[in-house]
């Protein structure tokens, strides 16, 4: 007679025991599932790592709290073995899912910033064709209109024709200027500069530098002086050092009022050889300190057309391509408010001693 026949009853199949203990594993899951949800919920975008380390934590203490509750808390030899795979699990798991969250928050946070950076440059194009575009229709229209009035015999004294001719003259000179200034920039963004690179004292380029805008300062009513302590010699090439010093200097007399100085100073500080253009500008605003290399950025100032012919307000450029040509040379270079107006600073390699 067989054990059926005996007990009087038949062994529970699968979907029963499964029917039987469904609800002690639910009822002891599911809070702990429901208490990972509310935990990934606080942590929201903050740390990837932690929301990885949850997502496989909650599923492990969950099946564990279900085993737990289906046998009723008794420490059997099968409760026992779960625990154990459980356990190994954990250690295999939770550093595997620490190493992942690193890695996705890695990447996310690299592409979060190529996404801004992006978005920053789309904006910074706009703006600089937008302005661009004023800059070359404003000399444009006013080298036609000119043009016009001389061919048309509409200026016949010869005082105003010389006085039409200058201005056109001082009109192509400023679109040539900016013309340069885009070409250079397009080089320096596009990685195509080419340096030939010499020892170069810095005082010397600093003291040409200086004399060639002399005579603008003069006629603004503004100082220049330059100080001098040591002989710093940095590897570099010197066109573009020029380039460097001449578009700090003239962009601190564009902006230092009549009666101000604008002081150049050499220094060296360590393996760094040091130029310092201080101006008295009145500082500029904290929130575009950031902004002051940005191509096209002129601030609100700068917008307002200048009299004089040789200081045109600028493109925009002038800072931009000095902190391109400054890093060319794997220097640094940094505004901050100082004194009586701002200081631009730039900090270049010495050349190795000979």
């Amino acid at each position: 007679m067989s054990a059926t026949a005996t007990t009087g009853r038949a062994e529970p199949t699968v979907l029963e025991h499964a029917l039987h203990i469904a609800p002690y594993a639910i009822a002891f899951s599911l809070p702990v599932a429901l208490l990972g949800a509310i935990v990934l919920r606080l942590l929201g975008e903050r740390s990837l790592v932690a929301s990885t380390t949850v997502l496989v934590l909650v599923p492990l203490a969950a099946e564990l709290a279900g085993v737990l509750g289906v046998t009723g808390f008794m420490f059997t030899p099968t409760l026992t073995v779960t625990l154990l795979v459980c356990l190994l699990t954990a250690v295999v798991t939770v550093p595997t899912a620490v190493l992942l969250g690193r890695a996705i928050a890695r990447r996310s946070v690299w592409e979060r910033q190529a996404r801004d950076r992006e978005r920053a440059a789309e904006a910074s194009r706009r703006e600089l064709v937008a302005w661009i575009s004023h800059d070359l229709r404003s000399p444009l229209a006013g080298i036609r209109a000119m043009a016009e009035a001389l061919a048309d015999g509409v200026v016949v004294r010869p005082d105003e024709v010389t006085d039409y001719a200058d201005r056109i003259g001082t009109e192509t000179r400023r679109l040539s200027q900016l013309v340069n200034d885009l070409f250079e920039l397009s080089r320096i963004t596009a990685g195509a500069l080419r340096l030939t690179m010499s020892a170069v004292p810095l005082p010397e380029v600093v003291n040409d530098a200086v004399t060639a805008q002399l005579p603008v300062a003069q006629r603004k009513g503004v100082g220049l002086r330059a100080d001098v302590s040591g002989w710093p010699v940095v590897l570099g090439s010197d066109p573009e050092l020029a380039r460097v010093v001449r578009n700090l200097v003239s962009n601190a007399i564009r902006h230092t009022p009549p009666d101000g100085t604008v002081a150049v100073r050499i220094d060296t500080a360590g393996a760094e050889a040091l130029i310092q253009v201080d101006d008295a500008c009145g500082g500029i605003p904290e929130q575009d300190l950031s902004r002051v290399f940005d191509v096209a950025f002129r601030g609100t100032a700068a917008r307002t057309p200048t009299t004089d012919p040789d200081q045109p307000a600028g493109a925009g450029l002038g800072l931009a391509i000095a902190r391109g040509l400054v890093e060319a040379h794997q220097g640094r270079i940094v505004a901050h408010n100082h004194g009586p107006g701002c200081r631009f600073e730039v900090r270049l390699p010495l050349a190795p001693a000979s």
